[in-house]
C-alpha cells in the first residue's frame, strides 16, 4: 500500500461522521486513533483520527508522515470565528498557523511563538472547488477567550482559532510535506462569549455538516494537488 495522501480529522466530534460515511470502511486502531483507506476519485486514500488538542495532534501528524509518506496531508475539521471577521459556516484555507497560548517567563514570547509560527504554501491551489476565505488560524489548547480576541486580531491578523492546525502545520513543515488544512466556521465568539460554549450540542451538529461538506469536496481537492 502506497497511498498518497492522507486525511487527518483530528476531534472526536468531527471524526464522529465519518464511519457514517464510509459504513463498510475496514477500520484499524493506530496509537492515536482509528484509520481505514477508501478510493476517493480513483486515489487510494488513508482517513486517520488523529485527536485532539496539541500534543495528540502534532504526535499523530508525525506518525501519519512517517507510516505512510504521503505526498500531501490533509487536516479536515473545524474553528471558532471571530465576531465580525468571518461568518459561520465559511470554510477557512488556513495560509498561516500560529500557537499562541504560550507564555515564556525566561524569554522573549514573541520569539518562541514565531518559531512555532508556520507559512503554509498553497501555490498549487489554482483555483479552490468550493468558496474558501484564505486566512491565518490562531491555535492553542483552549478555546478562544473573548477578551483575546482583540489581541489575536491585532498581532496576527487571525479571524479564527482551533486547538490543532498550528501543531500539524509545524510537524508538516519539518517533514517537508505539503499541506492543505481546511476549517469550517462551527460558531462565533464575541464579547458576550461563544455561540456553542455551555451547548456542546450546537458544535457537534455543526461539526457533522462542516466535515460532511469538506469530504464531498475532497476529490476536486485532490485534482489541484495532482494538477500542481
Amino acid at each position: 500500500m502506497n497511498p498518497k495522501v492522507v486525511v487527518v480529522i483530528s476531534a472526536d466530534g468531527e471524526w464522529g461522521v465519518i464511519p457514517r460515511l464510509f459504513p463498510e470502511a475496514e477500520y484499524h486502531e493506530s496509537p492515536y486513533g482509528l484509520w481505514f483507506t477508501a478510493d476517493v476519485a480513483g486515489e487510494l486514500v488513508v482517513f486517520f483520527h488523529g485527536g485532539w488538542p496539541k500534543i495528540p495532534a502534532a504526535a499523530s501528524a508525525q506518525y501519519a508522515i512517517s507510516t505512510w509518506r504521503p505526498e500531501l496531508l490533509v487536516n479536515l475539521g473545524t474553528c471558532g470565528g471571530f465576531m465580525g471577521d468571518v461568518e459561520r459556516d465559511a470554510v477557512i484555507m488556513v495560509d498561516r498557523a500560529i500557537v499562541y497560548d504560550i507564555i515564556n517567563q525566561i524569554g522573549d514570547t514573541d520569539q518562541v511563538i514565531a518559531k512555532f509560527t508556520t507559512e503554509i504554501d498553497l501555490s498549487w491551489v489554482s483555483e479552490p472547488p468550493i468558496p474558501v476565505v484564505r486566512a491565518a488560524i490562531v491555535s492553542g489548547d483552549r478555546d478562544l477567550l473573548p477578551e483575546d480576541i482583540p489581541r489575536l486580531r491585532e498581532k496576527y491578523g487571525a479571524r479564527v482559532g482551533d486547538w490543532e492546525s498550528g501543531a500539524i502545520a509545524w510537524v508538516c513543515n519539518r517533514n517537508n510535506t505539503r499541506l492543505l488544512i481546511l476549517r469550517g466556521v462551527s460558531d462565533l465568539v464575541g464579547a458576550a462569549g461563544g455561540e456553542a460554549y455551555g451547548n456542546k450540542a450546537v458544535w457537534i451538529e455543526a461539526a457533522e455538516r462542516i466535515v460532511t461538506r469538506l469530504m464531498s469536496s475532497l476529490p476536486g481537492w485532490l485534482r489541484l494537488h495532482h494538477a500542481g
